[in-house]
């Protein structure tokens, strides 16, 4: 990585740091809510640091640095989540700035040599370790159908899954779009006009949905706030752009190793289309969170560091790294702009609302599903049916113990433990290639 995305970089995380301490935005979700009771003088920086400590450290030291290890591209989990922690426990902006810079230096000076000494292995885990991502884009795709069973039951589920597949089936023969981009866009339709169809019934029935008038000059205030904090929201937007359009950073578990996979062609047309197709997924995803990031914000007045993620699919798509920057900006400039906008639909529709913990899950359960069997094809390539075994071994020792490694994370994990493993088995003559 050369000097000037190393700058970035550092740039980036010290401006997350900086924004984190003036509680202005945060990354991970389950520290918004903490944040009001810290600038309202409830709670101290101390104990506000000790719990984004708690609800981070698990993410960065599992799914955070495995997915970097695994694919060669930064995440936000890697950079966001301890600038997160130092923002928050640190008193000084100015210190809290220094300190998210360093760590932004230190992730990336530290990557070529780790990198180095597992290319450097006689079994090659790291070439192995792109088969991770192999069933991720199917997987994903499959995220609005789950959400309709989970929300509406088999009989929506089994009809949105015909529509689904015949969808799939119809572009695959008549087309040469990616069948997975079709399913995501027809899943979601399907997804929100059931959702709004039973909202509709419910209010003929008599069925209307909690009364939020209460809560509107709590959502005015918290909203006030966030745009008082607007241009640096969106100096970090453009940042984020630039660094993704770099080609060094992926924005979620969703695009980051379809990303990998697609910086490896060599003819610039199909690297093109395959990054459009990460772009697309990118954005059905961002749609799939809207809710949840839409509501936290209005009611803690702390905006998301990515804003709703479409800075990703912005970065993706630019052609260059100075219209990234421009259209990062504006990407959150408009998200913020449209908040209360956003927080007024999902009040007449308390069903797509309610759809977003739905998406969430449905979205968390493939991607350990597709996890797990890129893990398996992973070690299969590195050590056959031995890698297997180890693998399953290490895997299932993670569940049996409480899950010290997050799920999600857990197939990555076993997978460069397995690589290591069977790289110590070769030198001691234990395991041949």
């Amino acid at each position: 990585m050369d000097i000037m995305n190393l700058g970035l970089v550092a740039i980036l995380c010290a401006m997350t740091a900086l924004i984190a301490n003036m509680s202005a935005s945060v990354f991970h979700d389950g520290i918004r809510p903490i944040l009001p009771q810290l600038v309202e003088g409830h709670m101290t920086r101390r104990d506000a640091g000790s719990v984004a400590f708690g609800l981070s450290i698990g993410f960065v030291a599992s799914v955070g640095i495995s997915f970097t290890l695994s694919t060669g591209l930064l995440n936000p989990w890697l950079l966001f989540l301890p600038t997160d922690i130092l923002g928050v426990m640190i008193g000084s902006r100015l210190l809290a700035a220094l300190a998210g810079g360093l760590w932004g230096i230190l992730v990336v000076t530290s990557l070529s040599g780790v990198n180095a000494v597992l290319t450097g292995l006689p079994i090659d885990a790291l070439g192995a370790l792109g088969e991770l991502g192999t069933p991720v884009m199917s997987a994903f795709a499959l995220f609005p159908l789950l959400a309709i069973f989970y929300q509406f039951g088999w009989k929506a589920g089994a009809l949105a899954g015909v529509v689904i597949l015949v969808s799939r089936l119809l572009v695959m023969k008549y087309t040469g779009i990616y069948p997975e981009s079709i399913q995501i866009f027809v899943g979601m339709l399907m997804l929100v006009g059931i959702a709004i169809n039973k909202d509709i019934t419910d209010k003929k029935n008599g069925i209307n949905p909690p009364d939020m008038s209460g809560m509107h000059s709590l959502f005015e205030e918290r909203t006030k706030r966030i745009v008082k904090n607007l241009p640096l929201l969106a100096a970090t937007g453009a940042l984020i752009a630039i660094i993704t359009n770099a080609g060094i950073f992926a924005g979620s578990e969703v695009s980051i190793y379809s990303l990998a996979d697609a910086y490896k062609i060599a003819d610039p047309l199909e690297q093109d289309s395959a990054i459009k197709q990460v772009a697309l997924s990118e954005f059905m995803r961002g749609l799939g969170f809207i809710p949840l990031i839409a509501t936290t914000a209005l009611a803690t007045g702390v905006y998301g560091v990515v804003g709703m993620t479409f800075v990703f699919v912005v970065g993706y798509l630019s052609p260059n790294i100075p219209v990234a920057a421009i259209l990062g900006a504006l990407t959150i400039c408009v998200e913020v702009m449209l908040l209360r906008k956003v927080g007024h639909f999902l009040e007449r529709f308390p069903s797509i609302r309610n759809a977003s913990d739905n998406i969430r899950n449905s979205m968390n359960t493939l991607m350990e599903f597709a996890l797990l069997i890129g893990g398996v094809l992973a070690v299969m390539k590195m050590g056959e049916t031995t890698g297997f075994t180890i693998f399953a071994v290490l895997y299932f020792l993670n569940e049996v113990m409480g899950r010290p490694i997050l799920k999600i994370a857990a197939p990555a994990v076993a997978a460069i433990l397995t690589g290591i493993i069977l790289n110590l088995l070769y030198i001691l003559g234990l395991f041949a290639l």
